[in-house]
């Protein structure tokens, strides 16, 4: 009896379930806080800084929020996921779009790997010669 509790107890233990928040946190009434911004510095003082700023066509600026979830040894989940879409032109917000869990895409990452051209691989003895004679002892503080 006293090994089945401990090993209960274990497992019990190993179970964590727990939340951590990744990017912004946007307010409950988002829709309505953002209907309202007509300007840069309004949207600066209510979201804050943008995380990306487009480089290239409009200039748009993304803010992206989502919950991490732990839940033991199950593999992470996601929820809660928005994206809030800010398009700026001069100091003028002209165009804002929310977009939640629904409205974003499931994107697998794939496991293989992309080749580097005329990349030269070297396995672990091969780089620790190579790297015989590259540090000078000046390098190592004396």
């Amino acid at each position: 009896m006293r090994k089945i509790i401990l090993i209960l107890a274990l497992t019990l233990c190993a179970c964590t379930f727990q939340t951590k928040h990744r990017g912004y946190v946007f307010p409950d009434d988002l829709e309505t806080q953002v209907a309202s911004i007509k300007t840069t510095k309004q949207l600066e003082d209510i979201i804050g800084s943008p995380q990306v700023k487009t480089v290239y066509g409009d200039e748009v600026w993304i803010y992206f929020g989502e919950d991490e979830n732990y839940h033991g040894p199950f593999p992470l989940s996601y929820d809660k996921k928005t994206v809030l879409l800010a398009w700026v032109r001069g100091g003028r917000v002209t165009k804002t779009q929310i977009l939640h869990d629904a409205d974003l895409p499931d994107v697998k990452i794939d496991s293989d790997e992309t080749e580097i051209p005329a990349a030269i691989e070297l396995n672990a003895l091969q780089e620790l010669f190579n790297n015989i004679g590259r540090f000078s002892p000046g390098a190592l503080g004396q």
